[in-house]
């Protein structure tokens, strides 16, 4: 599950994880956009001390603006990861994020789950964020790593 496109670093984080075993990404990634996870956004960035980022938080895109974005980020992610020698799919989620992880998690047999994400203190302090859920919901081992770029 990603927030946003992997970057070349994170494409290669992520598929040296397991050395040499073969391994398929099932990549999620749900469209921001959303007014609540606006308002934890800025939070985070004031808590990091990014003032100008917290400012900048109105800009995120909404509605069908956030699916055009989320499906660029999602297109370029798979890509990077095939390009890489991987195999790879992915699906834009529109609904119920870790619903539809515990059903792709059943679909395909997955044997684990990496969560790719930014730092959200907010959330992570109170075990409101997606690693966290989703190691409630699975079934399957959840790991959470930081992605090597900002948002």
């Amino acid at each position: 599950m990603i927030e946003k496109a992997m970057t070349s670093a994170d494409v290669e984080f992520v598929t040296t994880l397991h050395g040499d075993e073969p391994v398929a990404f099932h990549v999620l990634l749900q469209p921001r956009g959303d007014q609540a996870d606006r308002l934890l956004r800025a939070i985070d960035d004031i808590a990091l001390g990014e003032l100008d980022e917290a400012v900048r938080e109105h800009e995120t895109p909404e509605g069908e603006d956030a699916r055009s974005v989320g499906r660029q980020a999602l297109d370029v992610s798979v890509a990077a990861l095939r390009a890489s020698g991987s195999v790879a799919d992915g699906r834009l989620v529109e609904d119920h994020p870790l619903d539809a992880l515990k059903a792709m998690v059943a679909e395909v047999g997955a044997d684990e789950v990496i969560v790719l994400t930014d730092p959200h203190y907010v959330e992570e302090f109170f075990h409101r964020d997606w690693a966290s859920r989703a190691r409630h919901k699975v079934g399957v081992p959840v790991l959470k790593l930081f992605s090597h770029s900002k948002a």
